[in-house]
């Protein structure tokens, strides 16, 4: 099958309705499928997706990925948020601004903590999509008695302190090459708050209990020896997906960073023939406009 040359990297900046600066990059191509948007994970930003971006323009589709608030070169607290929606808020103008460039609505991708604000966000319905792609999505997140404990006492005295995120970063890949470069990024943080942790509390138990709501293709690649997240908010949420919505891989042995995984190509691999059957779906005459 031929592929399609990667698009230029194009940067620019939205606001968020409080006036938060947002980091934008977009891989446009002049005659795409579609959109794709991507949401990364906690600590990081979206230029460590940029190999993902070039993966997609070649099996035809546009991507835009952005810097969530308190991220990358977006504005805001490091690893902060002011309250338990705002992720979603910025996700929907970040959407409504890229969306109408295409005939359909876009996918969504979201990776980690991305992932867990994607399906909260797609679970809502804040905004039209054609399909969920969702990487070792954070949908449950273990905490020990004592982080609860912690929790409880930061919500009360500090609710925007950045405090370390606890991340071992020796478990996001195999490759040393991918653990070296995230430790020595320095657009990377280990900040996470009291608010942020809410929130994705929240976030995961908001998706997993309305799953069952979904009605667009949903894709979840799931890490097998994921120690940075529970595995098992995942199988949760695919087991209440409607009949024929879900498609799910489990890659065992892997680490929480599939996509920059050794053997990540067979991750590309599952992820290009679940494109390849959305397009065969889109074809079909009761899809036709």
């Amino acid at each position: 099958m031929a592929t399609l040359a990667a698009a230029n990297p194009v940067e620019h900046r939205l606001h968020a309705a409080d006036g938060t600066s947002l980091f934008v990059r977009d891989w446009c191509l002049p005659a795409a499928k579609g959109g794709v948007l991507l949401m990364h994970g906690l600590g990081e930003h979206c230029g460590r997706y940029a190999h993902v971006a070039r993966f997609f323009n070649e099996c035809g589709w546009s991507v835009r990925a952005y810097d969530h608030r308190g991220h990358g070169r977006s504005g805001g607290p490091r690893g902060d948020i002011p309250d338990s929606e705002a992720m979603l808020r910025d996700a929907a103008i970040v959407i409504s601004d890229f969306a109408p460039r295409f005939d359909g609505p876009p996918l969504l991708l979201g990776h980690s903590m991305g992932g867990l604000f994607a399906a909260r966000f797609a679970t809502a319905g804040l905004a039209p999509l054609r399909g969920l792609i969702l990487s070792s999505p954070a949908l449950a997140v273990p905490l020990s008695g004592v982080q609860g404990m912690l929790l409880k006492a930061l919500r009360a005295v500090a609710p925007g302190l950045g405090v370390p995120n606890g991340l071992q970063t020796r478990y996001l890949s195999h490759d040393p090459a991918v653990v070296a470069a995230y430790e020595k990024d320095s657009l990377v943080h280990p900040k996470i708050s009291a608010r942020l942790l809410t929130g994705m509390l929240e976030a995961g138990a908001y998706a997993r209990n309305h799953a069952a709501a979904l009605r667009i293709p949903t894709l979840l690649l799931v890490a097998g020896d994921d120690h940075l997240v529970d595995a098992s908010g995942s199988e949760v949420f695919y087991g209440r997906l409607s009949p024929g919505i879900g498609t799910m891989h489990r890659y065992a042995g892997n680490y929480h960073e599939i996509f920059n995984e050794v053997g990540a190509a067979r991750v590309f691999a599952d992820l290009r023939a679940w494109l390849t059957q959305q397009d065969i779906e889109a074809l079909k005459p009761e899809h036709a406009a």
